[in-house]
Order: structure tokens, then sequence, then C-alpha cells
């Protein structure tokens, strides 16, 4: 009987009850979201500085290559993958917090999916960085950027930054649960923060000296970059669109396995 009484609870957990788990866990997990708004500003801050220094102290000096379109149009792509980058390092941080709290230990004790938790994360993640993307669209807009894309062009761009967030929040659940101080949570965000300054994503590659142009144009920032900037400036996308989404897929599909086997064994 009392076999019967504990194993059954979990099985309905981690089954049929996985969903409206991870919706009640989720829930608690945008509520520190929303009661330290300051995270998102953080998020947006260097982003923002970015944009006012790279369009108004930089912008008139670089040549993009493109007729009739600002600096700001240009460069946007790049500072929208900077700030999904700057976003996912407090999804590492509050892992890592709710790892040292115990609270891992404390749901185990109840009868829930125990993947819900880290998926509770993960969507967490998707609604603060869509939050501070649209902070910086709205800031980007009263700089002058502009764009006639097509509302098909837009939930292209749309899908494409929430695959990246995906990708990268996946990618930022491996520090958190394998990190040893909070400072070594978060710091994983710093060489993709700055991935994007050695790609497309400010200046045309063919302006970089040879070593650095293979580079640039042989990682994932630089397709992103492109496929974002060619929807909002309705040109063809190219296979920049397909190398764009393999390198999102992969990334995506390696740091979810990584991350179950990881937090698997942390919890058995």
């Amino acid at each position: 009987m009392t076999t019967a009484t504990v194993t059954a609870p979990a099985a309905t957990g981690s089954g049929a009850r996985f969903f409206s788990d991870t919706a009640v866990l989720t829930g608690r997990s945008l509520k520190h979201v929303t009661r330290s708004l300051d995270t998102i500003l953080t998020t947006v801050a260097t982003p923002i500085a970015l944009m006012l220094i790279f369009v108004y102290v930089f912008g008139g000096a670089i040549n993009t290559g493109t007729e009739g379109g600002s600096y700001i149009d240009y460069m946007l792509p790049g500072i929208l993958l900077i700030t999904i980058a700057s976003g996912v390092a407090y999804t590492a941080f509050r892992l890592f917090t709710d790892l040292q709290s115990g609270i891992f230990e404390r749901f185990q004790s109840l009868p829930i999916a125990r993947s819900g938790v880290l998926w509770a994360h993960v969507l967490t993640s998707l609604v603060a960085n869509i939050l501070s993307l649209v902070v910086v669209f709205a800031v980007a807009f009263i700089m002058g950027f502009r764009t006639g894309a097509s509302v098909a062009a837009w939930f292209g761009v749309a899908g494409i930054l929430l695959l990246f967030t995906l990708a990268l929040t996946w990618l930022a659940v491996i520090p958190g649960l394998t990190a040893k101080t909070v400072d070594g949570a978060s710091a994983f965000s710093y060489p993709l923060i700055f991935l994007p300054f050695i790609s497309s994503a400010f200046v045309p590659t063919e302006t970089m000296p040879p070593l650095v142009q293979w580079f640039a144009e042989h990682q994932p920032v630089t397709s992103i970059v492109n496929s974002i900037r060619a929807l909002f400036a309705q040109q063809p996308v190219g296979s920049d669109i397909w190398i764009a989404l393999a390198w999102m897929l992969g990334i995506l599909i390696v740091a979810y396995i990584v991350s179950m086997r990881i937090y698997h064994r942390k919890i058995s």
C-alpha cells in the first residue's frame, strides 16, 4: 500500500501533469522577474548604450556599403542578439541561486514533473527576453530605425529571435547547474555578448583582415544577423536563413541533451 501511494503521484506528475506543473513553476519564477524589474533594465542598458555610441559616435565613419539606409537599420540585428545574450545570463544566475538555496531538493519531495523545474526557468527566460527586446526595439524606433517589412517578415524575425533565445537559454542552463560560484554561472555570457563584434553585425566582413573575416563568415551570428537584416530590408534571405537555422537548432539540441543529463545526475 505504501509503495503504491508514493509512486502513483510521481508517475502522474511526470506525465499528465507536466504542463500544469510547469505552468505553476513558471509563475513562481516570473514573480521574481516582475518584482525586480531592474533586471530587465540592466539587461537592456548595455545594448542601448551600444546603439547610442555606434550610431551617434561611430556611425558617421562606418561605411556599410548600403545605399539609402541609416546605420541604425544596419546594426540593429546585432544589438538584438546582444540583448538576448545579456538576458540569458540571468537565467544561469536564477538557476544557480535555486540550486544553492536547496529549493531543488524541496521540489524533489513533491509529486511534480522533475523536468518542469528546468522548463520553468527556460520559459521565464523567453518572457523576460521578449520584454527586453520590446524595450530595445522602442528605443531603436526613437533613434530612427525604420522598416517596410511585411507581417510575414516580422513573424520571421520573431521566430529567429525566439529560437535564438531558446538555444542560448538551454546553453545557460549548463553553467547554471555546474558553476561553483554565482559569478561563474553568469560569466559564460561574456563571450556570447562579444561574438557579434566579430561578425557582420556592425561592419561588413569584407573590411576585416583575412583570418578574422574567415572566422566572422563561419560563425553563427553572421548568418543570423544577415537573415534578420534581409527580412527587415525586404530582400531575399538566400542560404543565410538555412545556415542560421542549422546553427540554432544544433546548439539547442546539444544544449538540451547536455542540460538534461547534468540535471538528472544532480537530482539522482
